[in-house]
């Protein structure tokens, strides 16, 4: 197998206006929850499959015990504003080298179906168990800035503090390099667990500016079950903070005892 392979199945595709959208496994699975519901809801076509040895070294095995090679996918949804070009898939880069190849070579291909506009999605962790609506933007173009905000993206001085690592970041740097606008929407999330409500969020932003209307059901759903998941966490958390603060307390009048 080639260093990186790519499986056209579907040649000569004429793509309107179109838009570039990535939403790749990342922190809370925020982007790749909601690029995958785009393509499900809007009856995405495939038009190609990449593989790479600069995936991890795996298998997925499927409801019949059949396995897959991990890949990453390029779908078009057909909408009357943009025509959506939606890269989805198993794995990001395991290597800093492949996240460079990678992010050129969906760059690559981006430009060939005359892409000049790149939405990268993905998750702002917050460390906490609390759910915020709200969307975190950053951009290679300050002239989005103003566009983003009219459909409820939030800007914050030097945020997210760290960076942003992968390819929803490294897409924005490299194509900014290439002279084409791009920018990052980052649901806010606890960043431990898979967040389908926060995916509601992020979904509602691309609705409004894609102006389409995407039936958000199954992430309900969804959430709902994680509601349950994060509520019994911060019972399980409140309990242990009750056994440190009594620990603590039985410590304190240990010390007075001896004093």
């Amino acid at each position: 197998m080639k260093e990186i392979e790519v499986i056209r199945i579907k040649e000569d595709v004429q793509l309107n206006d179109p838009v570039f959208i990535v939403g790749l496994p990342g922190v809370g699975h925020v982007g790749k929850l909601v690029a995958e519901h785009l393509v499900e809801e809007l009856d995405a076509e495939k038009i190609l499959e990449i593989y790479s040895h600069h995936f991890p070294p795996q298998v997925l095995v499927d409801e019949n015990s059949e396995t897959h090679l991990v890949k990453n996918e390029m779908y078009v949804c057909r909408t009357e504003k943009h025509d959506i070009l939606a890269l989805i898939g198993d794995h990001q880069s395991s290597s800093t080298e492949g996240h460079y190849k990678l992010c050129a070579l969906y760059l690559d291909i981006a430009q060939e179906y005359g892409v000049e506009r790149i939405y990268t999605l993905g998750g702002f962790p917050t460390g906490q168990l609390t759910f915020s609506d709200e969307v975190l933007g950053a951009v290679n173009n300050t002239v989005l800035t103003e566009e983003l905000k009219e459909y409820g993206v939030i800007f914050k001085e030097n945020e997210p503090g760290g960076g942003i690592v992968g390819a929803s970041g490294l897409l924005l740097g490299l194509s900014k390099l290439r002279n084409i606008d791009a920018a990052c929407l980052m649901g806010l999330t606890s960043g431990y667990l898979v967040d389908p409500k926060s995916a509601q969020a992020l979904l509602k932003v691309i609705s409004k500016i894609f102006d389409i209307d995407i039936d958000v059901g199954p992430l309900e759903e969804r959430a709902k079950e994680m509601e349950k998941i994060v509520a019994r966490l911060k019972e399980v958390e409140q309990q242990q903070q009750g056994s440190m603060h009594d620990t603590n307390t039985a410590k304190d009048d240990d010390l007075r005892y001896i004093g």
